[in-house]
């Protein structure tokens, strides 16, 4: 089944990942002539100021990806897609740790076939990153709680230092951390006896503060360069709620279209999802309701006497997560949230197991449902209907995904196709031949080596025909101007002209 799992998350990651989706957005792009310029001259960042400032880790690994592929937007995308599958894998892990294997089972499913990941699981940007150190970080961390074994805080340090080089909302992650925590600090006192109370508890500050040592040595490099700029640690921070005339009636919007998004209207940004549709199509939709709602009865019941931690751990991750969205004036925005994926699995598979047992309690007039177990899943009954459910909700996000919205015309557009077109049309040209690139669309701006005030929508342009250092775009004779110095240029004659409009 684990196996099962793997193959269709690397199906729906991988399967025509050159064709789909169509085009290469300017902010892909940008990465990729980050990798061009990192790879010819060894200088690989941190942080690349470009582009409004990105972490770097993500655009390190896509320079390595571009030496060994070479230039090709799949080249970008598939350091995407292979995190997306060590995704569902960690998914898989962590949720083993937490419950079972079948909740394990079923909400890493959820997550290879989930439109929301599988997208940006093949899209050239930073944020997939997050998903991936959560689960990993929180596998080490609650293996650590468990067992109390130091080697476990160490690596949940690594990993959660490892996240401050992804993206910008997971600067919020160490929240989970500290709530856990201190639940798990209160779930000791109030059911371990004295002795056992006192090593448990030495230990565990021992492993919480081994991981907050070796995160924050991690992360050295990272402070110190936003120590000598720090203008760079906000991104878009003209984006924030706080930044309106009325803030608290954008943060009470920004809440509601967040918490909207999952099941009546999603993000409206064509290239992040079905514009306005929910991030959780209907019937998968459904099961993380019924999963959300049931673990929050089962937490606020306190059913020992006490909150639960695994319930404060997963509510709390939910709500911190969804905290970049509830900030920002975007709402709601696929990208900002995106570390609530995996919590959002989680409930969903919860909603799945809990239903089939409510249902099989109900066939057997068994009663309630939690005294019901489907025999591990062994009747065959359940063993048909749960395989034709999931086998189906996978058909449903196939057909989201590569009929509706990879066909629509409007997909190319969003990621800008026509760039990619100017690109072809370049390089089938020959290098001896003259090129000129007139960029007039407006954009950021970012410098290239050797010319400065290039708008950021050139980068498709610039990374597919390999023109970001000066001596490429001298041998291939590429001339790229702003709409201002075309008439302070001599164009020759018989010059190819082009126009990133």
């Amino acid at each position: 089944m684990f196996a099962l799992i793997i193959a269709t998350a690397v199906f729906f990651r991988f399967y025509h990942l050159q064709q789909t989706p169509p085009g290469l957005y300017p902010d892909e792009a940008m990465n990729g002539v980050n990798t061009l310029i990192a790879n010819d001259t060894g200088n690989y960042q941190v942080f690349y100021p470009d582009n409004n400032g990105r972490e770097g880790l993500f655009i390190n690994i896509q320079a390595l990806s571009v030496k060994i592929f070479g230039i090709h937007p799949w080249a970008l995308r598939g350091v995407s897609a292979v995190i997306g599958v060590l995704t569902v894998i960690g998914l898989y892990m962590l949720t083993k740790e937490l419950f079972d294997w079948h909740i394990a089972a079923l909400s890493s499913f959820m997550l290879a076939i989930s439109f929301w990941h599988v997208n940006f699981s093949r899209i050239g940007f930073r944020a997939i990153m997050v998903p991936f150190i959560l689960v990993y970080t929180f596998h080490f961390l609650w293996r650590g709680i468990k067992s109390l074994r130091l080697s476990y805080f160490f690596w949940a340090g690594v990993l959660g230092g490892l996240g401050f080089y992804t993206y910008t909302s997971y600067r919020i992650a160490p929240l989970i951390a500290i709530v856990l925590f201190i639940a798990y600090w209160e779930y000791l006192k109030k059911t371990f006896d004295h002795s056992k109370y006192e090593h448990t508890h030495n230990q565990l500050l021992r492993g919480f503060a081994l991981m907050m040592i070796v995160a924050f040595i991690v992360v050295i490099p990272l402070g110190l360069y936003f120590f000598h700029h720090p203008d760079q640690i906000m991104e878009q921070s003209g984006l924030s709620v706080f930044n309106q005339p009325n803030p608290l009636h954008a943060l009470g919007e920004s809440v509601v279209q967040t918490l909207a998004m999952f099941n009546f209207s999603g993000d409206w940004n064509n290239r992040h999802n079905i514009p306005g549709a929910p991030m959780l199509p209907w019937p998968i939709g459904i099961f993380f309701v019924i999963g959300f709602i049931k673990e929050l009865w089962h937490w606020l019941g306190r059913k020992h006497g006490h909150f639960s931690p695994l319930h404060t751990f997963l509510f709390g991750w939910f709500f911190i997560m969804l905290l970049p969205g509830f900030l920002s004036i975007q709402a709601p925005h696929a990208i900002r949230t995106m570390g609530v994926l995996p919590v959002l699995m989680i409930f969903t598979g919860r909603g799945i197991w809990w239903t089939f047992k409510a249902i099989g309690a109900w066939r057997d007039n068994t009663h309630p449902a939690e005294q019901y177990h489907l025999h591990h899943l062994t009747d065959p009954a359940a063993v048909i209907a749960m395989v034709l459910l999931l086998v189906g909700l996978g058909g449903y996000e196939y057909n989201r995904y590569f009929n509706v919205w990879a066909k629509d015309p409007s997909t190319a557009g969003a990621f800008n196709q026509n760039y990619v077109d100017i690109a072809n049309q370049i390089n089938a040209l020959s290098d001896t031949t003259a090129k000129y690139v007139i960029m007039k669309a407006p954009a950021t701006l970012f410098d290239l080596p050797g010319q400065s005030g290039v708008p950021v929508s050139a980068a498709t342009v610039i990374f597919l025909t390999d023109t970001a250092m000066p001596e490429m775009r001298a041998a291939k004779h590429v001339t790229y101007l702003l709409p201002e110095q075309v008439s302070r240029t001599h164009i020759p004659y018989g010059a190819k002209v082009f126009t990133i409009q």
